[in-house]
């Protein structure tokens, strides 16, 4: 009998983890659930709409499928996931999820596998944790190209962000050698990362000398490609951002912009969130990078709970003084997420001056986002 077929269900959300990941089973994708073995992974924003799609299909009947869920939203809350799913990978999934796959065809006994979660005889079950992996033993993408991840982890741990609780608080890093082997299959040569400055480091003081070797090995390949390096999808924290970090981008990049996560204008937001910054280094991270010829692109988070009106516009008149100089914003309205210290807690309400500033802004061009439930200006 054949083994059964994998599909990751594809979407464009989710393309950079498939992209992670199809290198290491042999899969398909696909649009819609199909017989065989289903793999999805997704955030929060889309899992409503996932669970849906799989409840339907499971009651039509007509796809006679084993679904494995995967991603900060199931990691997070793998018993909901369960609800929906017959199997939950946790974390990362280079290693776990070859080998539930190969336990699955094989109809051995899935509570052996590490680093899931499953239902037996009815009752959750999550297993032992799986120790983190080491990158430069996976590829970051093969037939789907992504941006590089070339750094994963955060030491920081800020209240709102998922990446500590997914990813650890220790940051890994892959080696020049394979991230030079990879960009050779791109046109212009892009990252992921939790903070781009950050290569080579802790993640909490900067080894320049790291990020510099980086960006001297990409620059001098034989065939020359632009770099992007600190742009979406990645970012990088304004303490980061010193003179000696922007000489670096602008004598190995192509960037026009950076792009920086900010967060808020107010210093008590700020150290409640643990951001461990303050409004002063947002500042000198944007004068910085003007001086540099550098568009700085800053993400702020309005409606964080316990902000208040006085917190909104102390970030307001941020907002405002970055787009005075030249400057872009992106602005965000707070969305809980599961395992979060934040998880459970409701937005607090946008004050009627400042949702009508932003809402100015955008309409001039200058500030982009979704910062409250009527607004979206992307």
């Amino acid at each position: 009998m054949p083994p059964l077929p994998v599909w990751f269900r594809y979407s464009p959300k989710n393309s950079y983890s498939i992209a992670a990941l199809l290198p290491l089973v042999e899969a398909g994708l696909a649009r819609e659930p199909r017989s065989g073995i289903m793999l999805y992974s997704l955030a929060t924003a889309q899992a409503e709409e996932v669970y849906a799609e799989v409840d339907r299909a499971r009651s039509v009947g007509a796809v006679d499928a084993v679904y494995v869920a995967g991603g900060p939203h199931p990691s997070a809350l793998p018993e909901e996931a369960l609800e929906h799913f017959d199997f939950v990978v946790i974390g990362e999934g280079e290693e776990t999820l070859p080998e539930l796959l190969r336990t699955i065809r094989e109809g051995s006994n899935p509570s052996a596998v590490s680093g899931i979660a499953c239902k037996v005889e009815g009752l959750v079950r999550i297993t032992e944790k799986r120790p983190a992996v080491n990158l430069d033993l996976y590829p970051p993408f093969s037939n789907i190209l992504a941006p590089i991840e070339i750094s994963r982890g955060c030491p920081w741990g800020c209240t709102y962000c998922q990446t500590s609780r997914l990813f650890g608080t220790c940051m890994r890093h892959r080696s020049i050698s394979v991230i030079e082997r990879y960009a050779r299959r791109h046109k212009d040569i892009r990252f992921t990362s939790p903070n781009s400055l950050a290569y080579g480091s802790d993640g909490r003081k900067p080894r320049l000398d790291k990020v510099e070797a980086l960006l001297k090995a990409l620059a001098g390949q034989k065939k020359q490609k632009p770099i992007y390096f600190g742009t979406f999808p990645s970012e990088v924290r304004p303490e980061f951002v010193t003179q000696e970090a922007l000489e670096l981008i602008t004598k190995y990049c192509a960037n026009k912009s950076i792009s920086l996560g900010g967060q808020s204008g107010s210093p008590a937001v700020l150290h409640r969130i643990g951001r461990g910054h303050g409004r002063e280094e947002i500042e000198r991270a944007c004068e910085l990078s003007l001086d540099h010829s550098l568009v700085p692109q800053v993400d702020f988070i309005f409606g964080l709970p316990d902000e208040s009106v006085v917190d909104q516009r102390l970030t307001l008149d941020l907002v405002r003084w970055i787009v005075s100089k030249g400057g872009k914003v992106r602005a965000h309205r707070f969305t809980p997420l599961p395992g979060t210290p934040l998880w459970g807690r409701q937005a607090a309400p946008l004050a009627e001056d400042v949702q009508a500033s932003l809402g100015r802004l955008a309409l001039e061009g200058r500030l982009t986002g979704s910062w409250s439930r009527d607004h979206s200006h992307e």
